[in-house]
C-alpha cells in the first residue's frame, strides 16, 4: 500500500476523527487530507514532482505531517532533517539529496539560508508561518505556504500516479560513526514497519483507538511511523513541539493517554520530575522506548513511580525502523528488546557470517520487507551493509532459548583492551545502579600498551557526592578488574542527537581533540 492511502483508510473506517491536537488547535483526518492535496498541488505547480526530493526540516507541528503527506502526494520523496543541525550538517545533506525545495518554519528559516549557500542548486523556502522581515532574505525565493495555497481548490489536484516499491523518504543517519548516509525507505519498507506495529497494538487486551502522544522528532524514522501506525489504528496524536515534561504529565491527565513512544533520556527526566504527583496519570499503561539502552535501574524507578511498564523494543533506520519489541501477553524481560517482529528473520553471525550458538555474542542480521534498498548515491556502502538480502546491522547482540534479543553494544563501540573485549553496556549497567549516579556511557581512548583503556563519563544525580576512586571500586565489586574504567569523568550532561541517543563518537573526539587519551597502564 502507499503511504498516501493512509487518509482513505481512516476515512473508510472511522469517518472524520479529531487526528491531531496542537496546543488549543484541532485538526481532523480530513483537514489533514485537504492540506495535503494543497501542499502536493503547490509543488507541482513549482516543478517540484515525481522523483524530486523536498527537504521538511522545523519543530513539530501539524505543518510537518501535512508536508509528508503533500510531498508523497506530488510523487517526490521526503527529506526529514532534525531542525536542530548545525548549517555545515545540513549543508551536507542538501548536497547530497540536491533537495529541490525545504519547507520549514520562519524560526529556522535562518538557519536553511545558512546551510544552502555555496550549494551547486538553489533550493525554493516554503515557510509555515508568517516572516517579520522578509527583506532579510532577498535572493532567495521565499514562498509563503498559507498564502500560496489559500486560493487552490484541493478537488483539483492530480491524482499520485506511485509504486509501492518508490522510494519514500531518504532518511539520513545521525552520523555518530562518521558522515551521514542516506537511508533510502520505500513506501512498501514504511507501510511493512507500520502494519506490523498495528497488528502488534490489535493484540492488547484492552485494544481501542485512543489518543498518544507526538513527543519523539517527527522528522525521525520513529516519529514517521507513529504517524503512519496512527492512521491505520485511527489514533489521535498530541503534537508536542519540544518535550517539556510537565506538558507530557498534563496530556497523559487531559487525553486518558494510555501508551505511547518515547527514549531514554525523555523515561529518566519523567521518573526524576517532582511534578508528576501533581497529575492524575492513571492511565499510563506502556511506554515503548528505543534508541538506546535502558539501564535495569531506570526501567525499575519507572514501574515503580508510575505502575507502568516500560517496553524496550530495537530498530534502526535501515529496517524502517522496528525489528524487534516486547509483545501483549508475553513476559517482559529486563535488559531484553523483545522477540523479533512478525515478518522479521533475524540471525546471529560471527566475523565469518557463520551464525552462532543460542546465548553467545555475534552481529544481528536481518532480512525482511521492511528493510532499505540501500543507501542513497553510495553503491559501495550498500554493498557492505546488505549481503544476499540480509542487513548487516554492527549491533552485537545475543538471543536466549525464548528468542528474546539483548542488545550487548555497538559493534563499533566495542572496546578491545588489552586483548580481552570488553561491552560498554556490560559497565554501564554497573555504574547507573550507583545511588549517586544518574546517567553514564563508557567509551575507549587510545593506549599504547593496551591498545584502548576505558572511560567512564559520568553525570551524577542532583546534590550528589561521588569520587572517581569510589566508582571505580564499585565496578570492581561487581566485574573483573579488566572490565572497570581506568578513568571516570564527571560532565554536567552527555552529548546526544535529536532522539536523546548519546553520541558517543563526540566522547571520543572530546579526548583526542584535548590530548586527554588516559595515561598507559
Amino acid at each position: 500500500m502507499l503511504l498516501t492511502s493512509l487518509i482513505d483508510h481512516t476515512k473508510e473506517q472511522f469517518g472524520e476523527y479529531p487526528f491531531l491536537y496542537y496546543g488549543d488547535k484541532e485538526y481532523t483526518n480530513l483537514d489533514v487530507e485537504r492540506m495535503a492535496k494543497k501542499i502536493s498541488m503547490l509543488l507541482r505547480n513549482h516543478g517540484i514532482a515525481d522523483g524530486e526530493r523536498v527537504m521538511v526540516s522545523m519543530p513539530n507541528c501539524p505543518e510537518v505531517i501535512f508536508s509528508y503527506q503533500g510531498i508523497l502526494r506530488s510523487s517526490s520523496i521526503v527529506i526529514p532533517v532534525m531542525f536542530l543541525l548545525h548549517p555545515g550538517e545540513i549543508h551536507f545533506i542538501l548536497n547530497d539529496s540536491k533537495a529541490k525545495a525545504i519547507i520549514t518554519s520562519s524560526q529556522v528559516l535562518p538557519n536553511m539560508i545558512e546551510a544552502s549557500k555555496n550549494l551547486s542548486h538553489k533550493p525554493k523556502f516554503i515557510v509555515v508561518d508568517p516572516i517579520e522581515d522578509i527583506s532579510a532574505y532577498e535572493g532567495w525565493e521565499i514562498i509563503d505556504l498559507y498564502k500560496e495555497i489559500a486560493a487552490l481548490d484541493e478537488a483539483q489536484e492530480i491524482a499520485p500516479q506511485a509504486s509501492e516499491s518508490d522510494i519514500a523518504v531518504i532518511l539520513y543517519t545521525s552520523g555518530t560513526t562518521g558522515r551521514p548516509k542516506g537511508v533510502m525507505l520505500t513506501h512498501k519498507n514504511l507501510y511493512t514497519s507500520a502494519y506490523t506495529s498495528y497488528e502488534l497494538s490489535r493484540e492488547r487486551e484492552n485494544f481501542g483507538r485512543g489518543t498518544t502522544l507526538g513527543i519523539l522528532p517527527l522528522a525521525h524514522v520513529y516519529g514517521f511511523t507513529s504517524m503512519n501506525t496512527s492512521f491505520l489504528l485511527g489514533s489521535s496524536v498530541v503534537v508536542f513541539p519540544k518535550f517539556e515534561v510537565e506538558k507530557v504529565f498534563a496530556a497523559i491527565e487531559k487525553y486518558k493517554v494510555r501508551s505511547f513512544a518515547g527514549v531514554p533520556a525523555m523515561i529518566h527526566a519523567m521518573v526524576t520530575s517532582p511534578a508528576a504527583d501533581k497529575y492524575d496519570l492513571s492511565s499510563l499503561e506502556t511506554v515503548g522506548s528505543g534508541s538506546a539502552a535502558l539501564p535495569v535501574a531506570l526501567i525499575h524507578a519507572f514501574n515503580q513511580k508510575f505502575k507502568a511498564d516500560i517496553l524496550e523494543g530495537y530498530g534502526l533506520s535501515e529496517a524502517a525502523p522496528v525489528v524487534a519489541s516486547h509483545r501483549e501477553g508475553m513476559p517482559i524481560k529486563y535488559g531484553s528488546v523483545g522477540i523479533p517482529i512478525p515478518g522479521v528473520e533475524v540471525r546471529i553471525v560471527d566475523e565469518n557470517g557463520q551464525e552462532v550458538p543460542k546465548g553467545e555474542v555475534g552481529e544481528l542480521i536481518v532480512r525482511g520487507d521492511n528493510i532499505t534498498p540501500g543507501y542513497y548515491g553510495l553503491e559501495e556502502e550498500t554493498k557492505k551493509a546488505i549481503k544476499d538480502g540480509w542487513l548487516y546491522t554492527g549491533d552485537l547482540v545475543t538471543m536466549d532459548d525464548d528468542g528474546y534479543l539483548y542488545i550487548v553494544d555497538r559493534k563499533k563501540d566495542l572496546i578491545i583492551r588489552g586483548g580481552f573485549n570488553v561491552y560498554p553496556r556490560d559497565l554501564e549497567e554497573v555504574i547507573a545502579s550507583h545511588e549517586a549516579v544518574a546517567e553514564v556511557a563508557v567509551i575507549g581512548v587510545p593506549s599504547e600498551s593496551l591498545g584502548e583503556e576505558i572511560v567512564a563519563c559520568v553525570i551524577k544525580k542532583p546534590g550528589a557526592v561521588v569520587s572517581e576512586d569510589e566508582i571505580i571500586s564499585f565496578s570492581q565489586q561487581k566485574l573483573a578488574k579488566y572490565k572497570s574504567p581506568k578513568k571516570v569523568v564527571f560532565l554536567d550532561q552527555l552529548p546526544r542527537n535529536g532522539v536523546g541517543k548519546i553520541l558517543k563518537r563526540k566522547l571520543r573526539e572530546e579526548f583526542e581533540t584535548k590530548d586527554s587519551a588516559v595515561s598507559n597502564s
